[in-house]
């Protein structure tokens, strides 16, 4: 205990002695602001962060939100920082919250630290910064991957849910890539039948229609959340039109799942998987 508790203090007394000369040697593209406590804790609740995640905080300041992600909630996770400052606050905190041993801070520039690995991406930047960074988040981050920012959305990418305790709190979830055209051999109970399914995206929102029989028809209340897509196509092919509600999971080039035909006692489950067709998009 003592041990410990004299670490403590000399990295705390570290700190002190290096922020003099540390912060004038650098210059930041955001400014330090604290996330309100109240704030840190209404983000990981939207995000559902959990013991299985690894949260990864760009722009982590004195490591409040990712601390509060593994003291709290169980996860494992990384603060990335350009503020030496910063860092020597950080892994203070983290000593003090008994933690050191689920997270790490980095003093890395955000634009270029590896981000893959992460399940939750929490930020707190300005609207330039997010703009600037959503590239890579769309194309490094896995599908299903929530990203949690206070105070600033991300222009025309819509987020998949929004909630307000003192300050905004934005939530996207990556979508998965699904534009394109996507071929399904399905075996219904009125008989075999193929189906060229067209899809439009912009981020998680989809349209598109679906050609069959010499047939053109819509996708109805089509969705994409995360690695998740759903629509429904009208089954025209027996006495009477029936719906056939698709549900898959997309990886890569496939879509497998299971298509619900019908509604109560007449329900029945059939599986599907779509493969995309190669060098064909949608029109």
């Amino acid at each position: 205990m003592i041990a410990a508790a004299l670490r403590r203090a000399l990295i705390g007394l570290v700190c002190i002695a290096a922020l003099p000369v540390a912060r004038a040697q650098f210059s930041y593209d955001v400014p330090y602001v604290p996330t309100p406590l109240v704030v840190v804790e209404e983000m990981l609740r939207l995000a559902e962060v959990t013991r299985d995640d690894f949260v990864i905080d760009l722009g982590s300041g004195d490591g409040r939100v990712v601390i509060a992600a593994v003291s709290k909630f169980g996860a494992r996770g990384i603060g990335v920082d350009l503020d030496p400052e910063r860092i020597l606050e950080s892994d203070y905190n983290a000593s003090v919250a008994g933690v050191s041993d689920r997270v790490a801070f980095h003093r890395q520039d955000l634009f270029k630290f590896e981000i893959s690995r992460a399940s939750v991406i929490t930020m707190y930047l300005l609207p330039s910064v997010n703009i600037k960074l959503r590239p890579r988040l769309l194309s490094e981050l896995k599908p299903g991957t929530r990203i949690v920012s206070h105070d600033f959305d991300m222009e025309d990418w819509k987020p998949d849910a929004r909630s307000t305790v003192r300050k905004n709190v934005f939530l996207w979830i990556v979508p998965a890539k699904v534009e394109g055209r996507w071929h399904a051999d399905l075996a219904l109970p009125n008989g075999a039948r193929s189906y060229d399914i067209e899809i439009k995206q912009k981020f998680q929102e989809i349209d598109g229609l679906v050609r069959y029989d010499k047939k053109v028809a819509g996708l109805w209340n089509a969705s994409l959340r995360g690695d998740r897509v759903q629509f429904t196509i009208v089954d025209d092919g027996g006495a009477l039109d029936t719906n056939l509600y698709f549900d898959g999971r997309v990886s890569d080039d496939v879509i497998e799942g299971v298509i619900l035909r019908g509604i109560g006692a007449d329900r029945q489950k059939i599986s599907w998987r779509a493969t995309r067709v190669a060098g064909v998009a949608a029109q």
